[in-house]
């Protein structure tokens, strides 16, 4: 009779104490799962930080480094026979063309470069106007050349249609420069790219290039 008695203050006494233990044990395992998701964030804010840096770094580099196309802008271009009466069997086209490398960093390689005069989408002269050639950055060369003879393609029809358009107040051709260029970062070169720039020129009564079209800056594509 007295030790049933005492037999349930004994399991009172080990239920308390195993309820403490599992207290303690259930609020340490919180513990350190929250410092274990701590950490987590920790960890990945520092690599999303970090991959955000590289980020902008990278697209800074790119902005600085991306190759701009070279720009081509018609100086002058004449065709002087047109105010003379000697004709087409004299005639002469002469052109300055300036070529400007916009690039902070950047070089450009040119191979030989070639100039067709076009006039009505149909080509009247031709020539190689340099030898392969380095530009560097921000720098800028002048294309000079002259079509005549055997260059300049101009026969007595042709040379009526000029007249037709002289009457009119302006005859227009197409000047077209091509090239193969590579892109140069410190001892990086680009692959080949197959340029072309086209001029829209047009000349008054006198043979001299109209100011509408002086200095006017010529589309750039490749191909």
């Amino acid at each position: 009779m007295h030790s049933q008695d005492q037999l349930p203050v004994h399991t009172n006494q080990e239920d308390r104490q195993f309820r403490r233990h599992h207290t303690r044990h259930y609020y340490m395992q919180r513990v350190k799962e929250s410092l274990a998701k701590r950490v987590s964030k920790v960890i990945c804010a520092i690599f999303l930080t970090l991959l955000l840096i590289v980020g902008v770094i990278v697209f800074i580099t790119w902005l600085s480094l991306r190759p701009h196309r070279p720009r081509f802008h018609v100086h002058d271009f004449s065709i002087p026979a047109l105010a003379q009466s000697s004709g087409f069997e004299d005639a002469q086209v002469i052109f300055n063309v300036t070529d400007r490398n916009p690039n902070q960093h950047i070089g450009i390689y040119y191979e030989a470069m070639q100039v067709t005069l076009y006039y009505q989408d149909q080509g009247i002269g031709g020539t190689s106007l340099l030898f392969p050639f380095y530009q560097g950055s921000k720098n800028t060369t002048v294309l000079y050349g002259v079509l005549s003879g055997a260059t300049l393609t101009v026969n007595n029809g042709r040379w009526t249609e000029f007249q037709k358009d002289k009457a009119q107040g302006v005859v227009v051709f197409r000047l077209q420069l091509t090239s193969t260029i590579r892109f140069k970062v410190t001892t990086w070169k680009s692959k080949r790219h197959k340029m072309h720039a086209n001029c829209d020129v047009g000349v008054g009564p006198d043979g001299s290039l109209l100011a509408i079209y002086r200095d006017k800056r010529c589309p750039v594509y490749f191909s």
